[in-house]
C-alpha cells in the first residue's frame, strides 16, 4: 500500500565555511549618520553566539509547532590557529557542541588527505554527508580508513546514488543528502583510491530513488559553490532546498552596514530555493519552509543574520569601547537592522573553547612581531582599487626566509587563495599571521625552471583564475609574485598571453630569456601543479621542500624588521598617488 504523504513545517538554520573561526572577529562596519560615515568595529560571530542563536531559533520553532534542522555546508577545517595547533580535534569538539544535524565535506577538509577526515569523523556526533565521494575501492591496507566510520555517508556505486539520511517529522520523512565539488582532486588532496564523481548525475539518480520510495521532501547539503548550486537546480528537478557553501556568498542586503548587497536570501531557481550564509562564523542563515503533501514548497521566508555583541569599538583590537552620543545613535541603527541579531554567548560552548583550546592560542597572540600603520588590503583578483598589497609580501617572505638558509633564488610565486584575509591597522602578532593570514599548514619549496616555463606558469594560473579558455577552479589561483613583472594579454591565443616578462636579477630588471634557467620558490601546494599551475611540473634539476610553512616565512620576514609593514605602506602610497 502506497504511503500517504503529509505536509510538514520546518525551520532550518545553516552555516558554512566556518574555517575554525570559533572566537568572534573584529569586524569594521560603515554606517551613515546624518550624512557622515561612521566606521566602528564590532565583535561579530563566533561559535558561542552561533550556539546561542541556534537555541533561540529552535525554541521559537517549537513554540510555533515547527520542526527544526541545523546544517553545515562544509569547509570547517583550516583558517585560524585553532586548526594550525589542534587540526580537526578542536573542530570536532566545537561543531559537536553546536548540535548539528549533518555536515557535508568541503574541499579544505581534504587539504592534507583522507586521514584527518577519518580522525574528525570518529570524534564528531553527527553524520558527514559525502554523497559523491566514492570510497568503495579504498585500500584495505590503510590503518585510517573512511569505511571504518559509520557516520560518513558516501557514494553508492551500485546505484550511482548518494547515501542519505532521513528525518521523521510527525512520521513524515524529509531526506537530506550531501554533494561536494567533483573536481576535488584539482583543488584538494583526497587519496587517489577515493575519487569524487559527477555531482549532477548523482543528484538526479538520488532524487529519483527517493521519489520511488515515496519521499518527496528533499534537501541537498552542498559544497559545490553558488554557481554550481544554481547549475544543479537548473538541471535536476525535485530538490526543495539547496543549503550551500564554498563561495562565501552572503545573500541579503547589508549595504547600510558597509558590507554590500547580494542576491536575495533563498534565491529561487525553478522550484528549488538556494541559501548560503557567508563565511568565518560571522553570520548564520535561517528560514521557515512549509512543504505540501506533494513536496512543493508552499511557504518560504528567511534571512542571513550578522551575529553581534552589544558594544562598539574604536579599533580592531576591540580594547577601546565607543561610548559617546554619536556611537549610541550608531548602535541603535545597527541594532535595528533587519539582518542583525544581537545575542549573548552560549556558556557551555564558550567553556569548551576557553578550557581546552584558548590558552595555547593566547600565547601566540601575545607575540607581537610588527605594526601596520593602516589597513593592508588583500583581494584575489586585481580590481578598480588595485591588486593585493599582502600577497606579494608573502611571496617575498618565501625568498627571504630561504635566502637566510643560503638557498639562492631568483623569484617567488604565490597563489592568491593561499592568503586568507587583509591585515587591519595596528599591532601584528604571530597569531595574526599563522592563524588568520596564512593558516594553511603547507610547506615552502624551491625549483628550477626555464624562462619559457615561468611564462607558462603565470599564464596557466591566470587563465584558470578568470576562466579564460578553460573551465577554472576559482580565483584563488591568481599568481602574485616577487622579483617578477609581466603583462597579461587576455585576448591573445593561449601560449602567447604573457608579455614583457622581467626578472629582478643582479640589482636590475632584465628580460626573462626563454631558454635560461631560473630558480624559484612557491608553496608545496602550488608546486603540485594544481589549479592551472601544471607548467610548474616542468622543472630542471633539483626540486626541494623545506621545513618552513608559509606562516613561518612571513613571521621570519616581519621579525627581521618590525617596521617593514610601515615601509610597505609608504611604498604603496607613493605608487598609487
Amino acid at each position: 500500500m502506497k504511503r500517504t504523504s503529509k505536509p510538514v513545517k520546518v525551520t532550518l538554520a545553516h552555516i558554512n565555511d566556518t574555517h575554525s573561526y570559533f572566537e568572534p572577529s573584529a569586524l569594521q562596519l560603515t554606517v551613515d549618520l546624518d550624512g557622515n560615515a561612521i566606521t566602528p568595529y564590532v565583535s561579530a560571530g563566533g561559535f558561542a553566539r552561533i550556539a546561542a542563536r541556534r537555541n533561540q531559533l529552535k525554541q521559537h520553532a517549537s513554540e510555533q509547532g515547527r520542526h527544526f534542522l541545523f546544517l553545515h555546508a562544509g569547509d570547517c577545517f583550516q583558517g585560524t590557529l585553532y586548526f594550525s595547533l589542534f587540526k580537526g580535534k578542536a573542530n570536532a569538539d566545537m561543531l559537536s557542541a553546536l548540535n548539528l544535524d549533518a555536515m557535508t565535506i568541503g574541499n579544505h577538509e581534504l587539504d592534507m588527505g583522507n586521514e584527518p577526515v577519518v580522525n574528525f569523523a570518529k570524534r564528531i556526533g553527527f553524520p558527514l554527508l559525502a554523497g559523491n565521494w566514492d570510497i568503495s575501492q579504498e585500500l584495505t591496507t590503510k590503518t585510517c580508513r573512511l569505511n571504518d566510520c559509520e557516520n560518513i555517508k558516501p557514494y553508492q556505486p551500485q546505484t550511482n546514488t548518494a547515501t542519505y539520511i532521513v528525518k521523521e517529522f510527525d512520521e513524515e520523512p524529509v531526506a537530506i543528502f550531501g554533494l561536494s565539488l567533483d573536481k576535488m582532486m584539482d583543488i584538494a588532496q583526497p587519496d587517489t583510491d577515493t575519487p569524487f564523481v559527477n555531482a549532477i548525475q548523482v543528484a538526479r539518480n538520488t532524487v529519483e530513488q527517493l521519489n520511488k520510495q515515496g519521499i518527496n521532501k528533499i534537501i541537498l547539503l552542498s559544497h559545490l559553490g553558488y554557481e554550481g548550486d544554481m547549475d544543479l537546480a537548473e538541471q535536476v528537478k525535485g530538490i526543495s532546498l539547496i543549503v550551500g557553501g564554498h563561495s562565501h556568498k552572503l545573500q541579503g542586503d547589508f549595504s547600510s552596514l558597509g558590507l554590500g548587497k547580494d542576491d536575495e536570501y533563498g534565491l529561487k531557481v525553478n522550484d528549488t530555493r538556494i541559501v548560503q550564509a557567508g563565511f568565518h562564523s560571522l553570520t548564520m542563515g535561517h528560514c521557515e519552509i512549509d512543504f505540501s503533501e506533494s513536496g512543493e514548497v508552499t511557504h518560504f521566508t528567511g534571512k542571513n543574520e550578522l551575529l553581534l555583541g552589544r558594544q562598539l569599538f574604536l579599533n580592531a583590537s576591540m580594547d577601546q569601547v565607543a561610548t559617546d552620543d554619536t556611537y549610541r545613535r550608531v548602535r541603535q541603527l545597527i541594532d535595528n537592522h533587519p539582518n542583525v541579531s544581537v545575542c549573548k554567548k552560549d556558556h557551555d560552548t564558550q567553556a569548551i573553547l576557553v578550557e581546552k583550546y584558548m590558552p595555547k592560542v593566547r600565547e601566540l597572540q601575545r607575540d607581537i612581531i610588527g605594526y601596520a600603520p593602516r589597513k593592508l588590503r588583500h583581494v584575489r583578483l586585481p580590481d578598480e582599487k588595485g591588486a593585493s598589497e599582502i600577497a606579494p609580501l608573502v611571496a617575498e617572505s618565501f625568498l627571504f626566509t630561504l635566502g637566510q638558509d643560503g638557498i639562492e633564488l631568483d623569484f617567488a610565486i604565490h597563489n592568491a587563495g593561499g592568503v586568507r584575509n587583509s591585515l587591519n591597522e595596528g599591532k601584528i602578532s604571530t597569531a595574526d599571521i599563522a592563524g588568520k593570514l596564512l593558516p594553511f599548514a603547507v610547506p615552502i619549496g624551491y625549483y628550477s625552471v626555464s624562462g619559457h616555463t615561468i611564462a607558462a606558469i603565470l599564464e596557466g594560473a591566470i587563465d584558470n583564475a578568470i576562466n579564460n579558455g578553460v573551465e577554472g577552479t576559482g580565483s584563488g589561483s591568481y599568481p602574485y609574485t616577487y622579483n617578477l613583472k609581466f603583462d597579461y594579454l587576455a585576448s591573445q591565443p593561449q601560449g602567447k598571453r604573457i608579455a614583457n616578462l622581467l626578472v629582478y636579477k643582479d640589482e636590475q630588471w632584465q628580460s626573462v630569456k626563454p631558454d635560461t634557467i631560473y630558480r624559484g620558490t612557491s608553496s608545496a601546494y602550488t608546486m603540485k601543479g594544481k589549479e592551472g599551475y601544471n607548467a610548474i611540473l616542468n622543472t630542471v634539476g633539483t626540486v626541494g621542500t623545506t621545513q618552513y610553512s608559509m606562516a613561518d616565512c612571513m613571521v621570519t620576514f616581519l621579525k627581521d624588521d618590525p617596521n617593514k609593514l610601515a615601509k610597505v605602506c609608504r611604498h604603496f602610497t607613493q605608487v598609487t598617488s
